[in-house]
């Protein structure tokens, strides 16, 4: 892989938990795609957090790995300017991690406000010693590789500006005037939110996806029984595309359509099933080339697997002086 060295260092990652959909295609991917570009960019198969909630079935976890590094290549991500790597073989994050959860204080864990929340949602059964410390584990994915900027939705700020406090305290306690771990900055992103075939926000848990590796048939299957206008019931009745999923779904698809199919559906002129009808045309043939490359690397799987291997050598490259450092000004090396 090329790098330069004016890029700063973004880091980010996805956990392997099932198939990937619209709404990570418009919202990530995209922008890991431009990130290929713009940041010496990491993207990380972060398996050891899917066990945080899915520890009863790992092999889910194995099979779903490389699936979902397949689309984020069919979506554009470029592994010849960027680097993937499997959490879960590079033994440097763990460590670090065992070395910095002997400095944070458990109030520190608890009080981050998604740990509270995800297990009323969740049960009680996910409050694992491992979801309570998945904070400073997002930390050492970061920490390891010196990731200098992390794109966060602002719903993730917290979970950041907790690592961010680590490796305050870590610096100060062993740094000895000089900054061992680099404090990583949050890039704020507004992920597009993307309204899911029951309107709710689209999410394999709600089960109202549409799924990247969807075929066309079941695309337009999911599209047909999409919500529309509760008031709009004919053809003729005027509608609000303000309220329509499919309406706020052709904004990623075919924005130039917008302000025909708005005016259109408000006259009462255009009908639901119509635009269903053609909305799902068009989103076949949006995902259509992402498509065509996934079945490509799925018909050569060596070729992901050889991805995953380089990119982790390389963050284990980096990682071996990472924890060095760390070790080093922790006394536990001379």
């Amino acid at each position: 892989m090329t790098t330069t060295a004016a890029k700063p260092r973004v880091m980010s990652g996805m956990r392997p938990t099932g198939g990937l959909h619209l709404g990570h295609l418009v919202g990530v991917l995209t922008q890991w795609a431009n990130y290929c570009e713009s940041a010496d960019a990491f993207f990380e198969i972060a398996d050891l957090h899917a066990y945080t909630t899915g520890f009863e079935d790992p092999q889910a976890i194995r099979d779903a790995r490389n699936e979902m590094v397949a689309v984020w290549l069919a979506a554009g991500v470029d592994p010849a300017k960027s680097t993937i790597f499997l959490q879960s073989a590079v033994p440097e994050i763990a460590e670090l991690h065992t070395l910095l959860s002997m400095i944070v204080p458990v109030s520190w864990l608890e009080r981050v406000p998604t740990y509270k929340s995800q297990v009323e949602a969740l049960g009680s059964q996910i409050a694992t010693y491992g979801f309570l410390g998945y904070p400073l584990l997002q930390l050492c994915d970061i920490a390891i590789v010196r990731g200098e900027r992390v794109p966060v939705g602002r719903d993730q700020v917290a979970h950041l500006e907790f690592g961010r406090e680590v490796v305050r305290r870590f610096n100060h306690l062993y740094g000895a005037g000089h900054d061992v771990l680099v404090e990583p900055q949050a890039t704020l992103t507004e992920f597009a939110e993307v309204p899911g075939t029951d309107g709710r926000k689209m999410s394999k848990s709600y089960d109202n996806a549409i799924l990247i590796a969807d075929d066309d048939e079941t695309t337009t299957k999911k599209v047909r029984s999409m919500i529309t206008d509760p008031q709009k019931i004919r053809r003729g009745d005027p509608g609000r595309p303000e309220v329509c999923p499919v309406f706020a779904l052709w904004r990623f698809v075919n924005p130039l359509k917008l302000d025909g199919i708005a005016a259109e559906c408000r006259s009462g002129a255009l009908g639901c099933v119509a635009d269903k009808t053609d909305f799902a045309e068009q989103l076949n043939a949006y995902l259509r080339p992402v498509r065509e490359r996934l079945a490509a690397y799925r018909e050569d799987p060596a070729a992901v697997e050889r991805i995953i291997a380089e990119g982790t050598a390389r963050t284990r490259g980096i990682a071996a002086a990472v924890l060095a450092d760390v070790k080093h000004a922790m006394r536990l090396l001379p």
